[in-house]
């Protein structure tokens, strides 16, 4: 069963939209053994959900990201999981990793202006009992996420010249 599971998650990890039929039939497997590797994915939390990769820049819709460093004092018994908690509970927040380096978390989140994600780090973030501090870094431009290319580069416009 391990090997179906892994060749399902190698496919779907980039196309999870594909068919069950077509997915059986790419990967030489019988339907119903892929459906019944998927539910037991799902039940078991492997697959922990499916989601569409959006460029807003494309959509014409404004939206402010960031990447927020966080350093914090662990609690003693809980260790970092109930601060990572905390933060993740604010619907603002769209992932939380714990990280190595100068900082304890990296926090993403989102918000319809510059403004809005700051006053969140300000008002919201900053003030847990055990933040000591942050270090907000803006993201000015998408060039690739989750190996899906975002930024159509402009071509240089310029005349080649030869010698």
């Amino acid at each position: 069963m391990q090997e179906i599971q892994e060749k399902i998650l190698g496919y779907i990890e980039k196309n999870s939209r594909i068919d069950l039929k077509d997915l059986s039939v790419i990967l030489g497997e019988d339907q119903a053994q892929v459906m019944n590797a998927l539910e037991e994915m799902e039940a078991l939390h492997i697959i922990a959900g499916y989601h569409t990769l959006i460029n807003w820049e494309k959509a014409g819709i404004e939206k402010a990201k960031a990447m927020i460093e966080v350093r914090v004092t662990p609690q003693r018994g809980m260790g970092f999981d109930k601060i990572a908690q905390r933060i993740y509970n604010f619907p603002e927040v769209s992932s939380v990793y714990l990280i190595s380096g100068g900082f304890d978390f990296m926090v993403i989140i989102e918000g319809k202006t510059l403004r809005e994600v700051a006053e969140f780090v300000s008002q919201k973030l900053s003030t847990l009992d055990s933040v000591l501090s942050t270090k907000t870094n803006f993201i000015l431009k998408n060039y690739k996420e989750q190996g899906t290319i975002m930024a159509e580069l402009s071509k240089d416009e310029r005349m080649k010249m030869s010698l």
